[in-house]
Order: structure tokens, then C-alpha cells, then sequence
């Protein structure tokens, strides 16, 4: 037999062997890693949603309290799923910012009077220039800011019961860092 028939074997066995690696690596498939973390918040600002709701800014964030940033939109399904959750850290006395990704003014309007507002500040994003800094994949997304103004944690996708833990130690983990 001539060498070049073993050349597709060997091809199938490298991507075989790549596969099985990956699988076996340990490594969570559904997290997908930032290159944010632990630096700055990118400089932004962002208009307000309307007169009672402050817009907000990067500065906003270095301010000395842990804040977390809930990327969301009135279109978004399973936005809906994990308000509750963003409700209760608010309730809590946890700092919730918002921001309105490509979402007109009066649907984000119509979401919040729908399933109550627990957004401190509500930032609108409405072409996604602010999304995009972020490293935004879709939404929803959360970042847990520390009170210099440092993302410390990414959560991509809806924040469900199987992982409210994993946020709420994030927040006590930026706390520890700020001092609060």
C-alpha cells in the first residue's frame, strides 16, 4: 500500500484525537471567556430612558460600590426568565444598571411596566456601540462591576436558578475587593 492512502486515516485520527481532547479537557463549553476581566469598564455614556430613569457612564461604575450591569431588550425572551432574579438582588439592596440594547425607547418602556423595573439607572444602547465595547454576544448578559470600576465577572445568557449562586458570589467576591 502507498503512504498517500494512509493520509486521510491520519487527518481523520488528528481531528479525532483534537475533539476528544477538548472533551475531556474539564473545561465548561457554555463559558465563554472575556478578555475584560479585571480591567476597566471601556468608556461610554449613555442617554437616559426617559426623564424618571437616569442614564448612566463608565464613571458611574468607579464610584466605590459594587454595581451589576444587566444587558437586555423588550424583544428578548429569555430576558423575561431571569427578571425575577434581577428584581430580588434589587430588592436586596444590590445596585442593578441597565442597559437597553438595540431596543426602541417606548418597548423597554412597555417591558418594565409589564414586569416592574428594578434598574437603578437605565442607559440606552440603541445602536449597539456600547454592546460591541462590551464584548457583548447577545443578550442577555450581566457584568458584576467592583467599585473601581473593573468588570469582574461575565455571565452570557439568561441568569437562571441553576447559576443565581454563581452571580451572587461574584458580587460577594467584587465586594471583598472594593472594601464593601
Amino acid at each position: 500500500m502507498r503512504p498517500i492512502h494512509f493520509l486521510p486515516v491520519a487527518a481523520f485520527l488528528l481531528i479525532v484525537g483534537a475533539f476528544s481532547w477538548y472533551l475531556l479537557s474539564g473545561e465548561d463549553p457554555r463559558v465563554i471567556p472575556s478578555a475584560l476581566i479585571d480591567k476597566p469598564v471601556p468608556e461610554f455614556e449613555l442617554p437616559a430612558l426617559g426623564e424618571d430613569i437616569p442614564g448612566f457612564s463608565s464613571a458611574d461604575l468607579a464610584e466605590g460600590r459594587v454595581v451589576l450591569v444587566n444587558v437586555f431588550a423588550s424583544w428578548c425572551a429569555p430576558c423575561r426568565v431571569e427578571h425575577p432574579f434581577l428584581s430580588a438582588l434589587a430588592a436586596d439592596g444590590v445596585p442593578v444598571y441597565g442597559i437597553a440594547y438595540k431596543d426602541a425607547p417606548e418597548d423597554t418602556r412597555a417591558f418594565l411596566a409589564e414586569l416592574g423595573n428594578p434598574y437603578e439607572r437605565i442607559g440606552v444602547d440603541r445602536d449597539g456601540r456600547v454592546g460591541i465595547d462590551l464584548g457583548v454576544y447577545g443578550v442577555p448578559e450581566t457584568y458584576v462591576i467592583s467599585g473601581d470600576g473593573r468588570i469582574r465577572h461575565k455571565h452570557v445568557g439568561p441568569i437562571l436558578p441553576t447559576n443565581e449562586d454563581g452571580i451572587r458570589a461574584a458580587i460577594r467576591a467584587a465586594q471583598r475587593v472594593s472594601g464593601r
